[in-house]
């Protein structure tokens, strides 16, 4: 099998790209933090997700953490020394590589083994098709950081798993085991973690066998369909409380529970 892997590295976080048969693979590479993005990882990935596309011949792109996490999302560290408008233009960039990864005109895969949290489950629920193991977690615990959840990261939520489930997911910050995410349509397979590679790859070559111009119409049939009666970007809403959010980072930070008492 010819793959061909380019290594964007900064430290010793990296976005692996790999070209093979029709298909182009990205993986979040960080194992010893659960291959938490930092801001320059996000970065990487938006730019990789759009190499994809120089290749005609890449008809999907399956997207995966490495070893056994998908991604815990941003690195909350890094939001210890910044300013609240940093941070809040922080997201709003996230946003920016979700969305990047979202609206690619060919079929993405995500292939979740192990957490993934926050930023990274909106990172899966912007892939067509979710593929999990029986390890897979799935989550957005921003009440424990003061993340406000902006209309934008919401909507994908809601559009998946209903109103009630967004609200769940929220009110308690925990994570939804493979198989109660499998049952909510978060996952659309679930496989033994041993053959979740394999799984993926023969998902990834029956999709890439189909007509191009099929895939890409109902994607955006799809995405017209979600956006009948459209969610539009709400700068007034925010992603980050300005007093909830400083609290929550130091809390994590600490490694304690956060103390919100607003006044």
């Amino acid at each position: 099998m010819q793959v061909r892997t380019t290594r964007l590295e900064e430290e010793d976080a990296k976005i692996i790209y790999q070209e093979t048969a029709g298909l182009a693979i990205i993986t979040i590479h960080r194992p010893q933090l659960k291959n938490a993005l930092t801001a320059n990882m996000w970065d990487q990935l938006a730019k990789i997700a759009l190499q994809t596309l120089d290749n005609p011949k890449n008809k999907v792109l399956l997207l995966r953490g490495s070893g056994e996490n998908f991604t815990a999302g941003s690195d909350i560290k890094e939001f210890n020394s910044v300013s609240l408008e940093e941070a809040e233009q922080a997201f709003v960039h996230m946003e920016k590589t979700i969305s990047t990864i979202e609206n690619l005109p060919i079929p993405v895969i995500g292939v979740i083994n192990g957490p993934a949290m926050g930023a990274g489950l909106e990172l899966a629920l912007a892939c067509d098709i979710r593929i999990g193991s029986e390890k897979a977690r799935m989550g957005i615990p921003v009440g424990k950081l003061g993340i406000t959840l902006n209309n934008k990261f919401a909507k994908r939520l809601v559009d998946l798993v209903g109103p009630s489930a967004t609200k769940d997911f929220v009110f308690t910050g925990r994570l939804y085991k493979a198989e109660e995410a499998f049952k909510a349509g978060m996952l659309n397979y679930l496989v033994a973690e041993k053959d979740l590679t394999k799984f993926s790859i023969r998902m990834g070559k029956l999709v890439a066998g189909m007509s191009p111009a099929s895939l890409l119409a109902v994607k955006r049939s799809v995405k017209e369909c979600l956006d009948s009666a459209p969610v539009l970007w709400n700068s007034s809403s925010p992603f980050v409380d300005q007093q909830d959010f400083p609290e929550g980072v130091c809390a994590f930070v600490e490694k304690r529970q956060p103390q919100f008492n607003r006044k």
